[in-house]
Order: structure tokens, then sequence, then C-alpha cells
């Protein structure tokens, strides 16, 4: 096996990308997920569905926190159906 100088490819091999800091891509910040929320016809319900629109404002960092919080709206919602007391 022949030794190449380490700035030389071997023909028909395509060199290797090489992305710096001046080629990569600028990050313009959260781009929107365009979420769009159906009303259920059950207040609680969509006001949870409705907080996901947030997560079109945050970066990735973010979503999760939302995600929880819509999760744990919609969990509250279905455990109070079990409830016996009467609902208002």
């Amino acid at each position: 096996m022949s030794e190449l100088p380490p700035d030389e490819v071997p023909e028909g091999e395509p060199e290797p990308e090489q992305a710096g800091p001046e080629q990569a891509e600028p990050d313009d910040g959260p781009r929107p997920l365009g979420v769009t929320v159906t009303p259920t016809g059950n207040g609680p319900v969509d006001a949870a569905l409705r907080r996901l629109e947030d997560a079109d404002h945050l970066a990735v960092g973010g979503h999760l926190e939302v995600y929880e919080d819509v999760h744990r709206g919609l969990r509250e919602t279905l455990a109070s159906l079990d409830d016996p007391r009467p609902r208002s």
C-alpha cells in the first residue's frame, strides 16, 4: 500500500466534507412546527391541546416541559372521569 501525502485523496474516493463555522448554516432560532388543534368540545382537553401551540415559540429544549404539561393535564382530565363526585 502506498502512502499519500495527507492533503491528497486517492482517485475515485470522495473528499471528506469540511464544514467549518464559516460553512455551517446560521441558526435562526426555533422554527414553528405548525401545530394545529381541532376542538374536541371538552373544555379541559381543548385547553391542554392548545398548550401544544406554545412549543412553536420555544427551542427544542423547551418542548419537553410543554409536552409533560399537556400530558399531565390530559391525564388529570381522564382521571376525573372516574371521580364519583358530581361534576359542575
